[in-house]
This record gives C-alpha cells, structure tokens and sequence, in this order.
C-alpha cells in the first residue's frame, strides 16, 4: 500500500513536470517565431529600402549619361541609347532570374527561418 502511495506521487510529479516543460517549450516556440518575423521584416524592409535608393541613383545617373551623350548622338539619339541599355538589362534579369534573384532569396529566407 505505501508503495502504491509513492508511485502515484511519482506519477503525479512526472504529469506537473511534463506540463512544466510543454509550457516551456510552448514559450521557446512563441520567441523563436517572434525572433524570426522580426529578423524576415528587417530584412524585407532593409531590401525595399536600398532598392528605391538604387532606382533613384539610376534615374539620375541615366539623365547624367544622357546628357553626357546629347552631344554626340542629339537628344532622341541619347534617350534611345540609354533606354536602349536598360532594355538589354531587363532582358538580362528576365534570362538569368533564377541565379540572380531566386537563388540568393531562397538562400537569405532558408539561413533566417532555418537557422537554429
């Protein structure tokens, strides 16, 4: 009889540190998911924020080239050349947008919701 007492105390220990331990763990999930969406979010917000940057040093560059150009090639002869170039770069991405944009996405989204 007073073995059985003691394995139900056993039992009963066992069942609250269970409990214990899922509310733990139930915890560590809740901060590890907070960590990452905050870690995905900067990033994204980090992308957004250098790619308006490049597009606005890219309009006033091309206006620098076409400029630089208008004295040779007059101005339609430098607005097409320099929208002639950006045609040939979109043609580039579009051709190579595995290796340049989904690759390089995959890996940077893998390393931060993967990492352990």
């Amino acid at each position: 009889m007073l073995s059985s007492d003691k394995n139900v105390e056993l039992i009963a220990q066992l069942i609250e540190t269970l409990r214990s331990y899922l509310k733990t763990q139930k915890e560590y999930i809740k901060f590890d998911v907070t960590e990452k969406t905050v870690r995905l979010l900067t990033a994204m917000a980090l992308a957004v924020t250098m790619l308006i940057l490049v597009i606005a040093v890219l309009f006033y560059f091309s206006f620098a080239f076409i400029y630089m150009l208008e004295p040779h090639l007059g101005t339609a002869g430098s607005f097409a050349a320099v929208g002639g170039f950006f045609l040939l770069m979109l043609i580039l991405v579009i051709l190579f947008r595995k290796s340049w944009i989904e690759r390089p996405i995959i890996k940077i989204l893998a390393n931060i919701l993967l990492n352990k």
